[in-house]
């Protein structure tokens, strides 16, 4: 046989080649991972005014206010119809009998009053005790409004119908102007000036009663 010979080839990169034409585009990738947030942009410029919304609901009532300073006064109204005549003179007259007449009974009433509390009496005079502090001059009248005078007992039938006699050592005049005489609490009777006020006696006779 005839021997082969071994031949060794060694390959040498040739030149580059022209650039080829742009292949087709190919489907796309799967989505990369979300990545960290940006900064914070500038703030945009302002947008033009909406459309007005619709009314919401009304709300509760809010508190009451502080009052507010009296406005001024309006203008002044038209005057009024006359009044009716009145024929008050008779009115006022009678109104005034009235008055007087009231103040006569009220002080008749209390005059009863007191001669049912405090009367006693002897054969031909009734003496009535009046609970009203009064002057001599005073109790005079007032006995003497009503029918009698203030009591003088004159003898010893009078005198004990209103007390027991004289005080031992009275009358004495001591002051030199007791010229009026007042019964104590003892029943007796002493002589004592006429200006001091005090509760007095009045005597009626039993036929003008």
């Amino acid at each position: 046989m005839a021997e082969e010979t071994c031949t060794i080839q060694i390959l040498v990169p040739g030149l580059k080649g022209e650039p080829g034409e742009k292949g087709q585009k190919g489907a796309p990738g799967r989505p990369g991972r979300v990545g960290p947030p940006g900064e914070l942009g500038q703030p945009g410029l302002k947008g033009q005014k909406g459309i007005m919304g619709r009314y919401g609901k009304m709300g509760p009532s809010g508190m009451k206010g502080v009052k507010g300073d009296i406005g001024d006064p309006g203008p002044r109204g038209p005057n009024g119809d006359p009044g009716v005549p009145c024929e008050c003179t008779p009115m006022r007259k009678m109104i005034g009998e009235m008055d007087i007449l009231v103040a006569q009974l009220s002080s008749e009433l209390k005059f009863i009053k007191n001669a049912v509390a405090g009367i006693k009496e002897t054969d031909s005079k009734v003496y009535l005790l009046v609970k009203e502090e009064k002057r001599y001059s005073d109790a005079e009248v007032y006995c003497h409004t009503r029918g009698g005078h203030l009591a003088m007992p004159k003898d010893e039938g009078a005198n004990a119908a209103i007390a027991g006699r004289w005080r031992k050592g009275e009358p004495n005049n001591a002051y030199d102007d007791e010229d009026c005489a007042e019964m104590v609490a003892s029943g007796e009777w002493i002589d004592v000036a006429c200006n001091p006020t005090m509760y007095f006696v009045c005597e009626f006779d039993k036929d003008s009663v």
